[in-house]
């Protein structure tokens, strides 16, 4: 061998050697990542699915798509109400997040980019989580081992497979703001916090705790305080100015508290005036169901570290207050601003066990977290593992009628549609909601989908299938629509031209 190969072959071999070396120093942190990747692969492949068997309606991801479609066309957050009226998003919920979703959306138009960016997100969770594990545990194994339980809380996958709403998108920013809280670095959290904050009108309240418990357990009152009224202010002006000068009313959500007051004044003038009634909600005991479901797969490990968990408390009331089953279904997006906390202060807790207890402690929390996943996890097949509200299975001879009925449908026609089919047709500036018709040329009725939106309400209502039915034939006999595609109760109609 002459000696310019010799020379090669050690520099190959030095390089080889160094790259084994930072693999070996490195390697909790790339197992970390290719969890996320995993994770991130595996929602996603399921999220496409339920999307192409339109398991994703108009209500919640058409409302986001043309929210962001219609912000990447020049007409920020402008989208078709339950009502059948144009207005800008920030009229029903603030979250201007949404917007720095418009230039992905300009490079990859299409409604499975915004899942996948909801479901790649979340998982960016797991490095904060493996962060905080390192510092407070002094133990790389036990930092990982708590990481993947973040990953594998039954609850986090549901949440991300529920595609999509803004406020998801605040789990890994608000266990960021923790991360940066915890090592003092404000200017970061600021960052964080702002964008936390921008993906909900409530958002505001959560950071406000946060704040509170930075100036009480970290010292620093005088940044502690000043985060609090920052965040309490954002939910000020966002209820009382926002929604209201783009909705010209107060928000549409407030409905949902009629039983405790009906408003944020109502609220607490009911504290005041009638205390037990806002006590007898939050502890109901579909209230406590709800924590219990939340607590199991973290072993309840988040007690030690109370004052972070408290955090989470805010939120929890919100929902606890509000009607419906919705809120309280730990499937769902609501609980966005719970999650970031209990896990912290899991690890924040398990730190305070004796050293030698923190990995035995933290992989006893990975297999009940495990357990759990696979009793109540998304693809457990498991009885407890049911469905979205919105969804039903539904066959393949229905779904090939789907995508044969959304096709003939022209790009930029104003359309009609039943929720389910909804979610295909909203990259339009008016997509309206069945029964709801406005302007529509164009109206996809899915007979077997029984949510219809309803005046007056900002959210779907379920009906009987006969009532779905009567709608259809209503429809084959006015005269002022054809009937061009009909198959297996899928309907598509097209408006005639008016005779003069």
């Amino acid at each position: 061998m002459s000696s310019e190969s010799l020379a090669t072959h050690d520099r190959t071999s030095e390089v080889a050697h160094r790259a084994r070396g930072w693999v070996l120093a490195h390697w909790h942190v790339l197992v970390v990542w290719a969890a996320m990747l995993a994770w991130t692969a595996a929602v996603f492949a399921a999220v496409r699915s339920e999307y192409e068997e339109y398991q994703l309606g108009r209500f919640d991801l058409g409302n986001m798509v043309q929210a962001v479609w219609s912000t990447a066309h020049g007409r920020p957050l402008e989208s078709t109400s339950g009502a059948g009226e144009q207005f800008t998003r920030l009229g029903s919920h603030v979250d201007p997040i949404l917007v720095l979703l418009a230039p992905l959306w300009a490079v990859f138009p299409s409604p499975l980019t915004l899942a996948a960016a909801q479901v790649a997100a979340v998982s960016l969770g797991a490095l904060p989580v493996f962060w905080l594990g390192r510092r407070h545990l002094a133990s790389e194994n036990a930092a990982l081992i708590l990481a993947v339980v973040y990953l594998a809380y039954p609850w986090l996958a549901w949440t991300a497979l529920d595609a999509i709403h803004p406020v998801t998108f605040a789990i890994p920013l608000l266990l960021l703001a923790v991360w940066f809280l915890d090592t003092d670095r404000i200017g970061p959290f600021l960052l964080c916090a702002v964008l936390a904050a921008s993906t909900g009108e409530l958002m505001g309240i959560t950071l406000a705790a946060l704040g509170v418990w930075y100036a009480l357990a970290r010292g620093r009152r005088r940044a502690g305080l000043l985060v609090a009224v920052a965040g309490l202010a954002w939910t000020l002006v966002a209820l009382q100015i926002v929604v209201p000068a783009f909705s010209g009313e107060g928000s549409a959500f407030y409905g949902f508290y009629d039983r405790v007051g009906g408003s944020p004044s109502g609220i607490l003038r009911t504290a005041v005036s009638d205390p037990s009634v806002i006590l007898s909600e939050l502890f109901a005991g579909n209230v406590l169901v709800y924590v219990i479901a939340l607590t199991v797969p973290l072993v309840g490990l988040f007690l030690l570290a109370a004052g972070l968990a408290a955090v989470a408390l805010p939120a929890l009331g919100i929902l606890a207050l509000a009607d419906g089953a919705g809120p309280l279904d730990p499937r769902q997006h609501y609980l966005a601003a719970i999650i970031p906390f209990l896990v912290a202060a899991t690890v924040l807790g398990i730190a305070r066990l004796r050293p030698r207890d923190h990995v035995p402690v933290a992989l006893t929390t990975l297999l009940v977290t495990v357990g759990m996943w696979a009793i109540f996890g998304p693809w457990s097949g498991a009885p407890a593992a049911s469905t979205f509200w919105y969804q039903s299975a539904m066959s393949d001879r229905h779904v090939a009628a789907l995508d044969r009925a959304t096709a003939l449908v022209p790009a930029d026609a104003a359309v009609s549609a039943s929720n389910r089919v909804g979610g295909h047709l909203s990259t339009r500036r008016h997509i309206y909601s069945f029964p709801v018709l406005g302007d529509a040329e164009w109206i996809v009725l899915d007979t077997h989908d029984l949510w219809l939106s309803e005046p007056g309400r900002p959210d779907l209502v379920e009906r009987p299938p006969g009532h779905v039915r009567a709608l259809a034939e209503r429809l084959r006999r006015d005269a002022r629509w054809a009937v061009v595609f009909e198959e297996d109760g899928v309907y598509v109609f097209r408006k005639l031209a008016a005779r003069t």
